[in-house]
């Protein structure tokens, strides 16, 4: 089918109806929706380049005789904000779809066109000038760098260069904002879950192959690479998070302490919380000083439903408050709790608290890893050298969720050991990690308290 053919149907439908004075904003902007995504669906990349380039560039024809006339109409309105909605939403309707067809190249060509030299030009135009000036101002708009960090991350997986910036390898969180919030259009929003869950997806695959392999003792292959910066060691971190502590595992607690807590009032299980997040890392002198900062903090949240009995709302907010204390208090900046734990060297310690918190409020796991993406933006200014130990805790956290909170189950079995178990019949597997093998399965019908222990 050419490409006239396939949009001259609903040349058909809109022509006549009132001409460009008639339409209102909405109705511009269906028009430049409509026809992009019948011509992304149609047309060969190139093409449809070309035509977004004359149309929002270059502003100079277009196949749609009703293209430029709608653009004229959302200029004419003079909202900027009007302006960036609808090429932002033009552009992950490109996005969406060549991502679905994996042609990541285009994705990458269109964060190019924003680049031309055309958008720099002087011009006597006064609408032409507003077209160019908004469209500068769209890609200096986080909306834009959004956009770019998208098109860099997919470009990345065609190679096998490692990224230039220590941030991109946690792009997964950093999409997690975009596709949370409604306000962005529902193509950009689906873009950035899809590409979130293939990379989260593709990191749990890396690790269980890697781990597996490792354990071998055959050499390595290129498709058994660490997707860690961790080394070796990640695999002494997989059994440390993994061994039991005492009788119960992670998932077994949680679902414990749910149980215990279900008729409580509000006053009681905030006075256990505590207790229970912290009661796998009690033996670690950070554990005390945590407790201390989160106690008062948590005893003062919503008074009003001291008497109440906790329900799932209350435990949600409450989840998520606990989760600003240990990360970001404003959304912007480290909170204090956060900077004195990784700073004393308690990356694991505070990954499994994040973890113990998820695990009894699974609506939280989103809020964490905005949590997270909002702490990356926050490093983002320093030097890598000064962000080795924001690094670290990356890695751990990471390791942690891909192993409690995705569908492969990961299983400590004794193969040898340098201690003799009949001398101590309750011997902690932390205590002779080495005489430990990591078995790892996927599993079918994942959950996040799947374990029945």
């Amino acid at each position: 089918m050419s490409k006239n053919a396939a949009l001259s149907y609903r040349f058909m439908e809109e022509s006549d109806e009132g001409g460009q004075s008639g339409w209102s904003l909405g109705q511009a902007q269906r028009i430049l929706y409509d026809f992009l995504l019948d011509i992304v669906n149609y047309w060969p990349p190139e093409d449809v380049l070309i035509e977004f380039r004359n149309l929002f560039i270059h502003h100079a024809e277009s196949t749609n005789q009703q293209a430029i006339p709608a653009l004229q109409v959302i200029l004419l309105a003079n909202h900027e904000d009007d302006f960036r909605s609808t090429i932002k939403r033009c552009c992950y309707i490109l996005v969406n779809n060549w991502e679905m067809a994996r042609r990541y190249g285009a994705i990458q060509d269109l964060v190019d066109l924003f680049s031309d030299p055309m958008l720099q030009r002087n011009t006597h135009s006064p609408t032409l000038r507003r077209l160019r000036t908004w469209i500068l101002g769209f890609v200096a708009s986080p909306d834009f760098e959004g956009m770019r960090l998208f098109a860099a991350r997919l470009s990345e997986e065609r190679t096998t260069n490692p990224p230039g910036i220590w941030a991109s390898r946690y792009t997964s969180y950093l999409l997690v904002p975009q596709y949370i919030n409604e306000g962005n259009p529902i193509e950009q929003r689906q873009a950035a879950k899809t590409l979130s869950r293939r990379l989260k997806d593709q990191f749990k695959l890396n690790l269980a192959l890697y781990t597996a392999h490792s354990q071998s003792g055959l050499p390595h292959r290129p498709t058994t690479q660490n997707p860690t910066t961790l080394g070796d060691s990640v695999l002494r971190l997989i059994k440390a998070i993994v061994a039991k502590r005492g009788e119960y595992t992670y998932h077994h607690l949680a679902r414990l302490f749910l149980e215990q807590t279900k008729d409580v009032s509000y006053a009681s299980f905030k006075a256990v919380l505590p207790k229970y997040v912290l009661f796998t890392v009690s033996g670690n002198p950070m554990a005390q000083r945590i407790q201390n900062y989160l106690t008062p903090r948590i005893t003062a949240l919503y008074p009003e439903s001291n008497r109440d009995q906790l329900d799932p709302s209350l435990l949600l907010r409450t989840c998520n408050r606990l989760i600003d204390y240990l990360m970001t208090e404003d959304r912007q900046s480290p909170s204090p709790l956060f900077s004195l734990v990784l700073s004393q060297g308690n990356a694991l310690t505070l990954a499994i608290v994040l973890l113990k918190v998820v695990l009894i409020s699974r609506g939280s796991q989103i809020y964490v890893e905005v949590c997270i993406a909002d702490l990356i933006r926050y490093y983002q200014q320093f030097p890598t050298s000064e962000c080795q130990w924001v690094i670290h805790f990356l890695e751990v956290f990471r390791v942690a969720f891909a192993i409690y909170t995705e569908n492969v189950e990961y299983n400590l079995v004794r193969v040898q050991s340098r201690l003799d178990p009949s001398e101590n019949p309750a011997l902690d597997p932390l205590d002779d990690l080495n005489s430990f093998r990591i078995f790892t399965r996927k599993l079918d019908n994942p959950r996040m308290d799947r374990r029945s222990d």
